[in-house]
């Protein structure tokens, strides 16, 4: 949209004060991406982030105001091209197998390219639902489960293939798409050296086990349907 050009100027103290905000933002958003992929998440501390972005602490918690949402916000952005590309293949109608193959493999990827910042993430989710004792209120924009929604799009995926019939209805794709993000967030604590192929088999196979099980008699390699990529 062109700008109004009946509309004041702004002023210029304003524009300067958030060109100052949104420098501090990112300049904080950089240093918790360096500290939580190289201390990870217990060791990482919010002060430590302001101290590297040359900022007070209070200067931090008023952009941040909790650890939980500074980790959140920083993997969100590894998250959006998965989701734009899950949301080209449900327009599209893409075979929903394929679609879903691909998602996992990308989000495994994601996960083995960023390992010490996805085990930091994990920490925190399972910290914060340690907290709340309950599933992420979608009204809680400090959840890091809300800020990094890593099941939005296995979710979408597999519920357009339940109500096609594509998949089998149970579980549910809310459950399934959970428990496929659990599994590799565990692994990406428990398992440091695994490859992105060997997590993206293992959750394929829980995954297509579920909904898809017919899919398990594929020979593969090994008599593994999903080793390697397809």
């Amino acid at each position: 949209m062109p700008p109004d050009e009946t509309a004041p100027p702004e002023d210029p103290r304003v524009r300067a004060a958030r060109t100052k905000r949104e420098r501090t933002r990112r300049a904080l958003l950089e240093s918790a991406d360096a500290l939580f992929g190289t201390r990870g998440w217990n060791q990482t501390r919010v002060e430590d982030v302001a101290a590297a972005a040359g900022v007070s602490p209070a200067t931090a918690y008023n952009h941040f105001p909790t650890k939980h949402a500074l980790i959140g916000t920083v993997y969100a952005p590894l998250l959006r091209p998965l989701a734009l590309s899950a949301e080209q293949d449900r327009r599209t109608g893409r075979p929903v197998v394929d679609a879903l193959s691909e998602q996992v493999r990308a989000l495994s990827r994601t996960s083995a390219r960023h390992r010490a910042l996805t085990a930091a993430l994990a920490l925190a989710m399972l910290d914060y639902t340690a907290r709340t004792t309950a599933p992420p209120d979608p009204a809680d924009q400090g959840d890091p489960r809300n800020l990094a929604p890593m099941t939005t799009a296995i979710q979408g995926l597999i519920e357009d293939g339940q109500r096609s019939g594509e998949l089998h209805p149970f579980p549910p794709a809310a459950e399934l798409s959970g428990v496929v993000i659990n599994l590799l967030l565990v692994r990406s604590l428990n398992r440091p050296d695994e490859t992105a192929d060997q997590t993206a088999e293992m959750l394929l196979t829980v995954m297509f086990g579920a909904v898809k099980p017919e899919l398990l008699a594929r020979p593969g390699v090994g008599g593994r349907p999903f080793s390697g990529d397809d």
